[in-house]
Formats: structure tokens, sequence, C-alpha cells
């Protein structure tokens, strides 16, 4: 007897064959994931064993404590897992998992991009076309700002910032980065770690986030850190939009402390503050840094092969506690 899952979000088609095929799933069929009170419901009549969901979902102390006890295992198809209350889902034995590893090249892809697009004024060239261009542009309109041999500071040195760094390197970039550890000298490679975050804004061109959301990072961007950098610099976000003191940022690409921002992720999503819309040196993306067919077909998956694992007995493969 297949193993009874609900799987509350819309995720790839191959992804949902596959959770239809191995388990007896009632599977989110409508233009929107399903809500924790959608979750809680169809739990508690298809008497479910495992959950399948994404960070769309909040898996709050009180979602978890309406769920049924047939529920063994949640499985989350992302790295961050700041929307699930993991000290809840121990305390009722309910293993919880992510997908780390699989998006890592993918995001790094995307933050380089958003990097270089923030950095060459991508979105303001578009527009141009888009409004049909015909005149001149001068040697001295619209003009970017170098990438190649300048400095990225680096927060959160994971596997995602270092794929960032990786690709930095490609680019004659002097690497910097604050973590909570420093990393042994085969993983820096030859990146210059700063134990303090502060020591190290002074010395950015460019900064990119990659740290996870919680208390010892929410609004680590602020007024005081963003009055740091260099004048000029560029900042890129496609970790957690808690990370930033949306007010202090706009301030700063108001003001030309900042030259530009490439941002993807947001305090508040999909409600995004429509301030950052009105801004030509921003570009915007929707929270879709892992958004490659191979990428988010490998997290599916992933979620899959570790509802499976705890359904047999086996360890998980990416436990959260």
């Amino acid at each position: 007897m297949p193993s009874r899952l609900i799987f509350a979000a819309l995720m790839p088609r191959d992804v949902v064959t596959r959770a239809r095929q191995d388990f007896d799933a009632v599977v989110a069929d409508g233009k929107d994931d399903m809500t924790p009170a959608e979750v809680i419901e169809a739990a508690n009549a298809h008497r479910a064993e495992a959950l399948l969901f994404t960070n769309t979902l909040p898996l709050t102390a009180e979602a978890i404590a309406q769920l049924p006890d047939s529920v063994r295992v949640g499985a989350t198809s992302s790295v961050g897992y700041d929307h699930i209350d993991v000290a809840a889902a121990k305390a009722r034995g309910i293993m919880v998992t992510n997908t780390p590893g699989v998006l890592t090249e993918c995001t790094a892809d995307f933050a380089f991009m958003m990097l270089l697009a923030a950095a060459r004024r991508a979105y303001e060239y578009d527009k141009v076309m888009r409004a049909g261009w015909r005149y001149r542009i001068g040697q001295g309109d619209l003009l970017g700002v170098r990438v190649t041999g300048k400095t990225l500071g680096i927060l959160g040195m994971g596997r995602i910032g270092r794929a960032v760094a990786q690709r930095a390197r490609g680019f004659d970039m002097t690497v910097l980065y604050h973590s909570r550890n420093r990393l042994p000298a085969e993983l820096e490679q030859d990146a210059r770690y700063f134990a303090s975050f502060d020591d190290m804004l002074p010395h950015c061109d460019f900064l990119s986030l990659h740290a996870p959301a919680g208390p010892a990072t929410d609004k680590i961007i602020n007024a005081a850190a963003l009055a740091k950098l260099k004048r000029g610099a560029v900042l890129v976000n496609v970790s957690r939009g808690g990370l930033v003191d949306e007010d202090a940022l706009f301030d700063a690409l108001t003001s030309g402390q900042l030259f530009a921002a490439g941002l993807d992720v947001f305090r508040s999503e999909p409600d995004f503050d429509l301030r950052f819309a009105a801004l030509d040196n921003v570009i915007m993306s929707p929270h879709i840094g892992s958004g490659s067919v191979e990428t988010r077909n490998a997290m599916g998956f992933r979620a899959l092969d570790n509802i499976a694992a705890v359904l047999a007995g086996r360890e998980a493969i990416d436990p959260l506690w």
C-alpha cells in the first residue's frame, strides 16, 4: 500500500508525476500552493504520513499541533527553512528535511547574473530598447561600473557563497568574506576572512548576501552597514529579504550611497515594497534564484527521496534535527 502524501506545492511536472507514481498523493492542483489550513484539512482527511511543501508554507508550531499523529515527515523543497518551527516538529516526532546542495550552482549563477546586471544597468538598457531607442546615446551616457578586478564581499560562505566566489575569480575579483566560522584553507581558496562583518564592509565594491535568516541576521544590512560600504557600491541579495532593512536600502539607493542593487528576495513576499519598482538602479526578480528546469526537478526529487527514506525507516538524507 503506497504511503500517503500531501503534495502541498505547485511543482514541476516530472516531480508531480513521480509523487503520483510512488505515493498515494493528494496534489495541489489550483493556481497556488496550499495554505496551512488546506494542508491541515487534507492531512487529517487523508491520514497523511508525509508532507511536501516549499517556503510558501509557514509550518508553525500552531500548524504542527493540528496535524494528525499519522504525519511522520515534512520535506521542504528549499534550502532555507526559516518557515518551519523545527523545535515544534521535533517535539511532535515529525522529521523535517530540506534540499541543500542541489540548487547551489543555479543560485550562484543567478546571483552573479544579478551582480552583472545591476553593475551594468541592464534594466535601463532593456527599457531603452523596449521604448524604441531612436536617439543617440553619447559615450558619457548610461554608464555602468566595471566588475572585472573589483572587490567582492560575501556574507555567508556556505555552499552558495563559495560558488559565487568561484565565479568572481573568473572576473579577477578579490574575494572577501564574513561567516560565523572561518573556512579551512582548501575551501577558502585565497578569499580573505573577516571575523567582523563591519570591518569587511569598507573594502567592498560589491556585497553579495548568502546568509540564512534568523535573529542574528535580521536587518544586518541596515543604515549603519550601508554607510560603511564604499560610496557607489553594488548590493546583491538572493538569500532572504529579512537580512535587509528596506527603508535603509531605499535611502542608500536614492542618495547614491549605493550605485545599484540586484534583489531576488524581499521582506514581504509576494507583496514587496513597490518603492523599489520605481527605481531604475534596481534589478528585481520574484524569488526565482534556483528557477531552472534541472534544479527545480532535482529539488523536488530530493524532497521525495527524504520522504521515502524516513517512511522506510531509514535516516533522512537532509535532517533538520
